[in-house]
Parts: structure tokens; C-alpha cells; sequence
């Protein structure tokens, strides 16, 4: 018997990912409050004790009346530790931030058949903004400013 029929297909968790993308949408606006008007940046400090983990960088690439393009990045990380850099696409009517580009690959499909040529996940796109949701709710728990805010 074929086992590609036997593996139950991946099905989008749509209510799932609507979710993710609201929450991502208010994590941003409290990090970011003013990313439609003067506030075009914010780095934020990761630390443990006297360990610096890295700084979490968020600057606006492009702002239209309806839409903020954010680059999301993590700069002086662990030599160890891969550096996320994602981009995201916030929906200010609809009140959602959604990853749309991370490393080189742009513009997620929902589902990717797998195994497929760039070996991604059936869900990559709901993982990726899982991810950020994650990392976004630890520098609100963690994180602390780089520079007095004037």
C-alpha cells in the first residue's frame, strides 16, 4: 500500500493562524506604538545576568496608510545561535502582523506539499509566526532598552 495515501493531509489551521497574526499585531504595537508616525526603530537588549543575548531590532522598511513593512532582526546574538531575520506585514485595518519573508524565502504558501525542493515544513508559514509571536513575547518579558528613551 502507498504510504503517501496512509499520511493524512495537512490541512490550515485558518481561526489558528488569525490568532497568531492578531496577537503578533498587538505584541508590535507595544513594542513598536508609533511605527505609522516618527518612531521608525527600536532596539530592544536581551540579557541573563550579565550576559548580553542579543538585541532585538525592529525598524520600519516602508510606511503606507494601511500597511507597515517592519524589518525584524536579532543582532549580536551567541556565536552559536542563528540570527532570525524576518520581515512583517502589518495589517493596521485589520489589526494582524503576519511573517511574509524570513532568510531569503519570500511569500509563504499556506501548505507545501512535502517533501518538496526547499525542504519546507507543511505548516512553515504558521510556524513562522508562531516563532514571532514567541520571540516578540520574550523581549516583552525580558527585554529592556538600549538608550534612555528622550
Amino acid at each position: 500500500m502507498d504510504l503517501n495515501l496512509l499520511r493524512e493531509r495537512y490541512r490550515v489551521d485558518l481561526i489558528g493562524l488569525q490568532a497568531a497574526c492578531e496577537a503578533n499585531y498587538a505584541r508590535l504595537l507595544r513594542l513598536l506604538p508609533d511605527m505609522r508616525g516618527q518612531q521608525r526603530s527600536r532596539r530592544i537588549g536581551m540579557t541573563q545576568g550579565d550576559q548580553m543575548l542579543g538585541v532585538l531590532s525592529l525598524e520600519v522598511a516602508q510606511a503606507c496608510p494601511y500597511t507597515t513593512t517592519l524589518r525584524v532582526r536579532q543582532e549580536h546574538s551567541l556565536p552559536w545561535l542563528p540570527v532570525p531575520q524576518l520581515e512583517v506585514q502589518v495589517y493596521h485595518d485589520a489589526r494582524m502582523a503576519e511573517v511574509v519573508s524570513a532568510e531569503h524565502a519570500r511569500r509563504f504558501r499556506s501548505v507545501y506539499p512535502y517533501p518538496n525542493d526547499a525542504m519546507h515544513q507543511p505548516d512553515e508559514k504558521a510556524q513562522l509566526n508562531l516563532f514571532l509571536g514567541e520571540w516578540l513575547n520574550h523581549c516583552l518579558e525580558c527585554g529592556h532598552e538600549m538608550h534612555p528613551v528622550v
